[in-house]
């Protein structure tokens, strides 16, 4: 009587730090900071907490590395065949996106004496600068204020995406901060008052774009 081989039982991807901080990212994404603890991420990787502190020691490492795998991930692509411009533009964009669609990433860029998530961002926008035949003195001025900027205008565009309720329309919402802005003072706000029609349609990405394009041609126009 012929006997039935027993399939061998599928195995589950072992444990690593990669997989712990992708399902921290998702945790992150999903429930926000406040939800991110070892009970909530070894449900969620099938393991138990043990497991985890081994890859990893802590929250704030956890934290660190979810934000260095987002920001990674926006540095990713890279076209060697883009003029500096576009490289930097494509940088700045990639950064936004990322922001956008991983809001907590703001609130952790801030760098510290042993950790600085944005400095793989400030080595290639630096190589781009030099691209652009900025001269040696200036240099840093000019990296730095393009980052100051990405980070800056990225951060504050998260800040609002975390600070709307969910489900939000956008144009609804913009329709009711440009009915503030009308009403204020005409004497006190009268520049605020004349572009309420451009905030009533802006498109934030857009904004953030054109912005870029404003400090590469006062970089490429410099004196």
């Amino acid at each position: 009587m012929a006997t039935r081989t027993r399939r061998p039982e599928r195995r589950q991807e072992p444990l690593s730090r990669e997989r712990i901080v992708a399902a921290a990212v998702e945790l992150l994404d999903s429930v926000g900071e406040s939800g991110l603890t070892f009970r909530a991420l070894a449900e969620r990787l099938a393991t138990g907490p043990g497991a985890i502190y081994w890859h990893v020691t802590g929250k704030s490492e956890l934290l660190a590395a979810a934000t260095d795998a987002v920001i990674g991930g926006a540095l990713a692509a890279d076209d060697l065949r883009a003029t500096p411009r576009d490289a930097v533009r494509a940088l700045a964009l990639g950064v936004f996106d990322a922001l956008d669609v991983h809001p907590w990433v703001g609130a952790h860029l801030v760098s510290t004496a042993s950790h600085s998530p944005t400095l793989p961002l400030f080595e290639r926008i630096g190589r781009q600068v030099r691209a652009l035949g900025v001269p040696e003195s200036a240099q840093f001025t000019a990296a730095s204020t393009l980052m100051n900027y990405i980070l800056g205008v990225a951060g504050q565009n998260a800040a609002n995406t975390r600070r709307v309720e969910p489900g939000t329309d956008r144009a609804a919402h913009l329709d009711r901060v440009a009915g503030t802005w009308a009403e204020l003072d005409p004497e006190e706000y009268a520049f605020t008052r004349s572009v309420t029609e451009q905030l009533r349609g802006h498109d934030d990405r857009a904004e953030f774009a054109a912005g870029i394009d404003l400090i590469l041609t006062g970089i490429a126009g410099r004196p």
